[in-house]
């Protein structure tokens, strides 16, 4: 099915085909292998779930609306909010508490009976699903199928303020979860188990986005699980080993730092060096600074239509990080016949976050491959 979706999106000799679906492969083999002992596999299977009328939001003060989402597209349609169909659920992907993924759908009732291109979006630190609804609701109004998820330790996945930043340090202490961001990735290929089941989903069109860290699980999902056939990271990619050979990584730290000082506690360390910064996350995120990095796992994306979108001045990722792992992509598309299905767009003037233009860039490179 994977081979067959690549073959759809490009026109490849047979070589090049076989070497990007060996990749991929490779790449999904290396990262189940690598985190295969933190997973306890059980059947999918899916639980009702309620409405979440009160999201808990790990910041203060809490958030309350967000301008850049509510500019995405959305078509006007009367009497929209009578005809939106809301479904709210629960996979469960692993035994455990965090083993039960909630996911909130919207769809309109009123669609050709068709199956329908879906989209995943995914939250940033600290949020939840809900937070997205601005941008599902757009998303439905255009007969897609929005999708958002709790990332791990976040939305209903968490108890407090500080569950997220606890798991972290649990991580750090233990190495037996991956909180920041591979256990989420194991939700989303799961959660593409049951979206490529549901008759009103064209399992041949769905894509993935996210911001910030949700844009990393974007990033790190799409190249892990090919059925994620268009994917746009927004302010989520970099460079993390460049970053640490490059002492740059001080901005990324203080997104999280509460582990951080707690291994710099635990290592004897006077301050928070690279040596502290290379520990963490090889121990929260085996593999995130070596072979599961930007220059290996983008490239990997390749031949399907990947959007990257980050602020020129962003420090939590830098675009001269971005250097390698750009250029390596853009040899994999030419060499696939396919540059025109990959862009790189760092605006200018913009730090880490996300902006109306990125939204519309997102929504008309979705538009471009995921339409009909």
């Amino acid at each position: 099915m994977h081979l067959l979706l690549k073959l759809q999106l490009c026109d490849l000799v047979p070589a090049q085909n076989l070497f990007l679906s060996l990749q991929n492969d490779c790449i999904l083999s290396q990262f189940r292998s690598n985190n295969s002992s933190k997973w306890v596999k059980v059947p999918l299977s899916v639980e009702p779930a309620q409405p979440v009328r009160d999201p808990l939001y790990q910041e203060t003060p809490k958030p309350t609306f967000s301008k850049t989402m509510e500019s995405t597209p959305k078509k006007d349609i009367p009497n929209f909010k009578e005809l939106l169909h809301e479904e709210n659920l629960y996979l469960i992907t692993e035994e455990g508490d965090q083993g039960r993924l909630p996911v909130l759908i919207l769809s309109m009732k009123e669609s050709s009976g068709k199956r329908r291109p879906a989209i995943v979006f995914l939250h940033s630190t600290n949020k939840c699903k809900e937070w997205l609804r601005p941008l599902l609701e757009a998303y439905a109004s255009r007969d897609y199928i929005a999708v958002a998820i709790d990332s791990r330790y976040h939305g209903e996945r968490a108890s407090s303020l500080t569950t997220y930043r606890d798991a972290l340090v649990s991580s750090w202490k233990k190495g037996n979860t991956m909180p920041f961001i591979f256990d989420t990735v194991w939700d989303l290929i799961k959660l593409a188990d049951y979206l490529t089941r549901r008759e009103d989903v064209d399992p041949s069109r769905i894509g993935i986005t996210g911001e910030s860290l949700g844009g990393m699980h974007a990033w790190f999902t799409a190249a892990a699980d090919t059925r994620y056939a268009v994917v746009v990271p927004i302010i989520g990619v970099q460079g993390f080993r460049w970053a640490v050979e490059h002492d740059k990584w001080q901005a990324r730290v203080d997104s999280i730092k509460a582990v951080f000082e707690e291994a710099r506690v635990d290592l004897g360390k006077s301050t928070i060096d690279k040596e502290v910064v290379e520990k963490v996350w090889d121990r929260i995120a085996p593999g995130l600074s070596s072979r599961f990095d930007s220059p290996y796992t983008i490239p990997a994306i390749a031949p399907r239509p990947l959007l990257i979108l980050n602020g020129k001045e962003d420090p939590r990722c830098p675009v001269d990080g971005l250097e390698l792992p750009e250029s390596r992509t853009r040899k994999a598309y030419k060499d696939s016949n396919c540059l025109h299905n990959f862009e790189v767009v760092a605006e200018p003037g913009i730090g880490h976050q996300m902006t109306p233009l990125m939204v519309k860039r997102a929504s008309d490179w979705f538009d471009k491959f995921l339409k009909l």
